[in-house]
C-alpha cells in the first residue's frame, strides 16, 4: 500500500465520499431499511432496531430487521409507544438473528418504550447523559447504555434482575468495557449527521463533531491500510484513533467518510492508488 501525504489522503477520502454517498448505494447497507419510512419518528425506531441487528452479512441483516419491523406494523414508533410486555412479545417469536432471539427483540421494545415514556423521546433520553463540553460521545454513550440496562425488566425476568448473559445486552455494548460499540455508533451516525442522501440528521441537539466512527471489520481493515490507525484490535481505542485522524480532514463531521469506507469492504473494491 502506497504511503500517502495528508493532502493525498484527504483527496482520496473526499473522492470516496463523493462516489459512494449516493442513494444508489443504500441497498448495500442496513440503512436502506429505515429509509423505507417517511416519518422521522418511525425512521428513528426502525434505525435503532436495524442497527441493533447490524451484525452478519447484509442479506441476513435485511432479512432479520425486515421481519422484526414487519412484526411491529406500519408505524414502529406507534408500536413502541403502545408496547405491552404481556400482549406483544409473541409477535417476535419467529424472528431469530444469529444469536439473538425474538425474546431479546421484545425486551428491546420494552426498554425503548420506557425510555421514551420517561424522557419524552429517545433523543431526550440520550441527552440526559450528553454534555457538549465533552471531547466526544463516549461519556454520553456510556451513560445511555447504563440507564437503558437499568430500566424495568420484570415482565421478562421476574426477579427484576437482567442476567449477565441476557441477549438484550448485546444490543447495548459500552465504551466502558472497551467495546468499539459499532452498532450504537452506527445508529448515532444515522441520527446525528446532518441529513444528506444517506444519513437522517434527526437528532439535531447532538453535534456531528462528537461522533465516533462505527468500527466494523471492513472499516478497521481499510483504516489500517490507509494508515489511519496502528492499533490491530478493533476496539474503542481503535475507533477513537481512527476518528481523531478523520477529524483532521473534517473537524465538524469526521464520520462522514464511514459509509464510503465501509462500501469499499462490502463491495470488495480496492483502494485507489494515489494519482
Amino acid at each position: 500500500m502506497a504511503v500517502r501525504s495528508h493532502a493525498q489522503l484527504k483527496q482520496l477520502l473526499e473522492e470516496l465520499y463523493d462516489r459512494y454517498s449516493r442513494p444508489g448505494y443504500l441497498s448495500t447497507s442496513a440503512l436502506s431499511i429505515p429509509h423505507r419510512y417517511r416519518r422521522s419518528e418511525d425512521q428513528e425506531i426502525a434505525a435503532f432496531v436495524t442497527a441493533s441487528l447490524a451484525y452478519g452479512n447484509v442479506k441476513q441483516i435485511h432479512r432479520s430487521a425486515g421481519a422484526a419491523l414487519e412484526a411491529m406494523g406500519g408505524s414502529p414508533a406507534r408500536f413502541i409507544r403502545r408496547f405491552d410486555p404481556v400482549r406483544d412479545p409473541a409477535r417476535f417469536r419467529h424472528v431469530v438473528h444469529r444469536f439473538n432471539s425474538g425474546v431479546d427483540l421484545a425486551l428491546l421494545c420494552h426498554l425503548l418504550n420506557q425510555a421514551i415514556e420517561t424522557a419524552g423521546s429517545l433523543q431526550a433520553f440520550f441527552l440526559k447523559g450528553y454534555d457538549p463540553a465533552h471531547d466526544d460521545i463516549k461519556p454520553a454513550l456510556t451513560s445511555f447504555v447504563e440507564r437503558m440496562l437499568s430500566l424495568d425488566v420484570s415482565p421478562f425476568y421476574p426477579s427484576g434482575l437482567l442476567p449477565a448473559k441476557a441477549g438484550v445486552r448485546f444490543f447495548f455494548s459500552s465504551p466502558a468495557q472497551g467495546s468499539a460499540c459499532k452498532r450504537l455508533n452506527l445508529f448515532l451516525r444515522w441520527m446525528v449527521r446532518r441529513a444528506d442522501a444517506i444519513d437522517f440528521g434527526i437528532w439535531t441537539e447532538v453535534s456531528p463533531a462528537k461522533l465516533i466512527v462505527p468500527l466494523d471489520t471492513h472499516v478497521a481493515r481499510i483504516a489500517r491500510q490507509l494508515g489511519l490507525t496502528t492499533i490491530k484490535q478493533p476496539n474503542w481505542r481503535m475507533a477513537e484513533e481512527v476518528t481523531r485522524r478523520l477529524r483532521t480532514f473534517d473537524p465538524e463531521d469526521p464520520v462522514k467518510y464511514d459509509f464510503a469506507l465501509c462500501r469499499l469492504g462490502v463491495l470488495k473494491q480496492s483502494i485507489p492508488d494515489p494519482g
